[in-house]
């Protein structure tokens, strides 16, 4: 392809490229690489600009979807390094594709059920953590928030290793502790989970999920429901997260899902955090991470575990999505069913 086409050349002397993508400028963004051929470069910024500059040149250009630039940097004179830029759509700009949903989509799903408090394991896990203390004598959101606090604060994050073996909840908890264990996102959504329920809320488990299915980072969240704002609220133990609009109210899954594809104003707590080391930013944290995995939400039922499980898609996903597969989940494209008040 390149050898029929006589492309723009650039020089350099070293093989450190900067670039200037959009707004945002790079020092040794980018390394030449003639052994690849093309070397590509993909950016998200549509209609903007994209601006090699080697020690010595520079070539710029006007992004345009469904179009490839293509041209050589030609190093010391010697090696010539095909290189493409190529537009791919953002995780944002991916989500608003996937932003409609059927409202009319009358399947029926999996019955959601949620453990008593008076639930033995619960009993103890409430007694042996003190979970009425730490949850304190204010309002319904505030306990919500004491309680994400303390998952937080007691239970370090780590997505890299396996839960310990355990016995019940408490078990975990105390091991965790004992053995100074850390848990991955998902444990840590099902130690506030059995916090909430231990107090006698309603929570689920939602695993977070993005459309390609070669990519295994997949996020959960804990959704708890309010009595008081009458839905589900979006809580993230693994970064202390919870989300509001521009009045200060909690928002829910879908609803800080649906600011995102229309572009509403969305207020991140200012003390999220992970393992209270490192801040969490709004724009990595919403616009980039959750935008991406908020394609798709898959809640398994309790006390039946990860045997029955619904699924939430967008219309335009059409099949069996992979990663769910062997959970056999029900299908739904209907949000208000996915997201009814408990019974």
């Amino acid at each position: 392809m390149f050898a029929q086409k006589k492309l723009p050349i650039i020089k350099a002397t070293s093989q450190m490229v900067d670039i200037r993508d959009g707004e945002t400028f790079t020092k040794a963004a980018w390394k030449i690489s003639p052994e690849l051929k093309p070397d590509i470069y993909t950016t998200s910024n549509e209609n903007k600009r994209v601006t090699f500059y080697t020690d010595i040149d520079s070539i710029s250009y006007k992004i345009k979807p469904n179009k490839t630039y293509s041209f050589i940097i030609l190093l010391n004179n010697k090696d010539s390094a095909y290189t493409q830029i190529k537009y791919k759509p953002g995780y944002l700009k991916l989500l608003k594709y996937a932003k409609k949903y059927n409202f009319s989509d009358n399947r029926s799903i999996n019955k959601f059920t949620y453990k008593s408090m008076d639930n033995p394991d619960l009993k103890l896990l409430r007694d042996n953590f003190k979970l009425d203390s730490i949850a304190g004598t204010g309002n319904e959101i505030s306990k919500f928030i004491n309680l994400l606090y303390w998952v937080h604060n007691t239970f370090s994050y780590d997505g890299s290793k396996e839960v310990p073996q355990f016995n019940g909840m408490a078990d975990l908890m105390t091991k965790c502790l004992e053995n100074r264990s850390t848990l991955h996102c998902g444990a840590l959504t099902w130690v506030l989970n059995d916090c909430y329920s231990a107090m006698g809320y309603k929570s689920r488990q939602v695993v977070c999920l993005p459309k390609d299915s070669t990519d295994f980072e997949c996020h959960s969240i804990v959704t708890v429901y309010s009595n008081t704002l009458n839905k589900w609220l979006w809580i993230d133990p693994t970064n202390c997260a919870y989300v509001m609009n521009e009045s200060g109210e909690l928002l829910s899954i879908a609803e800080v899902r649906d600011r995102l594809v229309n572009d509403k104003p969305l207020i991140l707590n200012p003390d999220a955090n992970v393992n209270r080391k490192y801040s969490v930013v709004k724009e990595n944290y919403l616009y980039n991470y959750m935008a991406k995995n908020l394609y798709a939400f898959q809640c398994f039922s309790e006390p039946d575990g990860e045997s029955i499980s619904n699924l939430l898609l967008p219309i335009e996903y059409k099949g069996i999505f992979p990663r769910t597969a062997e959970n056999k989940p029900k299908c739904t494209n209907n949000p208000n069913v996915f997201w009814a008040r408990p019974n």
